[in-house]
């Protein structure tokens, strides 16, 4: 279904009926720019300046909606009123016409009849003086000037200004988007960040402790009984460390409280110890140098969620962690027992393997778990240089 024009502007209907009441008030009263004895008046009937008078009235409705038509009859109605004793309301409401036009036309319109009209007001100006050969003919450009030139570039310099505006509103607008975009990635890479640190940070303590307390019911042993309690006094103990430091940070609104410590590849030897404790049988082989803060911190978070996954799933069997750098690469394995069917002595959430396949990625490296050979393998290859490319805000 086509769509209608839209309807004329509440206030074009005003200057309409206001300058159609006007021109006929000065008719009423007498007051014309011109007499009927003047040589250009051709058309000296005494209504004969109603008549242009309605025919720009008419257009002012237009101005909005359709500028050009009624500049074109705005046009004919000015030309009109140059054969009759004239009205000056006519001329005012051409001139509004004219601005409009420039205002509210199509931009080609709005650059071209600014050059129009000021071609017409130097041909207007220097063609009669030169035909006439009276300098005073000059005042017939001026008029034209007046009457045409002069709206037409009042609308061009509104329009140029209202678009300038519109452009800066525009650019506004899309910086706030942009910024809100950016709030909003940040807002989701730290959230992922928190949900990586605190599953790498607790979920250790509590597989133990869902482990050992399994073991201390299940066996009928008092000595079994005490060491299975001992290992989940510590592993809970620790844990609520962790998860009270962690809601202290993120309560905190002052900034104060800084986090721990960042995790090195020198704890390692500490971090297997503990793996130990909880039964695991663990056996370190690290054979790296220096590398970049980011990649030692993926490194050992990756064989933190490694070695808690092999407390939780791991067959019988020792656990080896190896590292390796070599070709600007530090290479991290993790190898455990595995053996399919074998029901999990702790229940997980699926989120581990995800965050060490995100913390990899976050530093432009790979990783892959599965089983290789009977074991079930874990690797991840984390790259030691460009690491500035890769932001170490997205690093917990």
């Amino acid at each position: 279904m086509p769509l209608l024009p839209p309807g004329p502007h509440r206030h074009d209907v005003r200057i309409a009926v206001g300058g159609l009441l006007g021109g006929v008030l000065l008719w009423l009263l007498g007051i014309h720019p011109r007499v009927p004895s003047d040589s250009l008046v051709l058309w000296a009937a005494p209504w004969a300046p109603l008549v242009p008078l309605a025919m720009t009235a008419a257009c002012e409705p237009l101005r909005r909606t359709r500028p050009h038509i009624g500049l074109a009859i705005g046009t004919l109605a000015l030309t009109l009123d140059t054969v009759t004793v004239g009205s000056v309301v006519t001329v005012v409401l051409y001139t509004d016409l004219m601005y409009a036009a420039v205002l509210y036309g199509t931009p080609s319109s709005a650059r071209r009849i600014p050059w129009i009209t000021g071609l017409l007001t130097v041909l207007g100006g220097v063609a009669p003086a030169a035909l006439w050969r009276d300098p005073q003919a000059l005042l017939i450009g001026v008029g034209v000037g007046v009457v045409a030139l002069a709206p037409a570039a009042t609308g061009w310099v509104v329009r140029n200004h209202r678009d300038a505006a519109e452009a800066a509103r525009l650019r506004a607008e899309q910086t706030a988007l942009l910024a809100e975009m950016d709030r909003t990635q940040a807002i989701t890479a730290e959230r992922a960040g928190m949900a990586r640190e605190l599953h790498d940070m607790v979920a250790n303590h509590l597989s133990a402790i869902a482990i050992h307390s399994t073991a201390a019911l299940s066996l009928d042993d008092p000595q079994t009984s005490r060491d299975a309690l001992s290992v989940i006094r510590e592993n809970s103990v620790k844990g609520l460390a962790e998860m009270r430091r962690l809601i202290g940070i993120l309560r905190d609104s002052s900034g104060d409280l800084e986090p721990a410590a960042t995790p090195t590849l020198d704890g390692l030897a500490t971090l297997v110890k503990g793996a130990c404790a909880n039964g695991l049988d663990v056996r370190l082989e690290a054979g790296h140098g220096r590398v970049p803060a980011p990649v030692e911190l993926a490194a050992y978070r990756i064989v933190q969620e490694s070695l808690t996954n092999a407390l939780k799933h791991a067959a019988p069997g020792p656990v080896r962690v190896a590292l390796r750098q070599a070709d600007g690469t530090l290479h991290v394995s993790v190898t455990s027992s595995y053996r399919p069917g074998d029901t999990p002595r702790a229940p997980g959430s699926g989120s581990g393997l995800t965050g060490m396949r995100e913390r990899a990625a976050l530093l432009g490296g790979g990783f892959s778990a599965g089983p290789v050979a009977g074991l079930w393998t874990v690797r991840a290859t984390l790259p030691l240089t460009d690491t500035e490319a890769h932001s170490e805000g997205d690093l917990p």
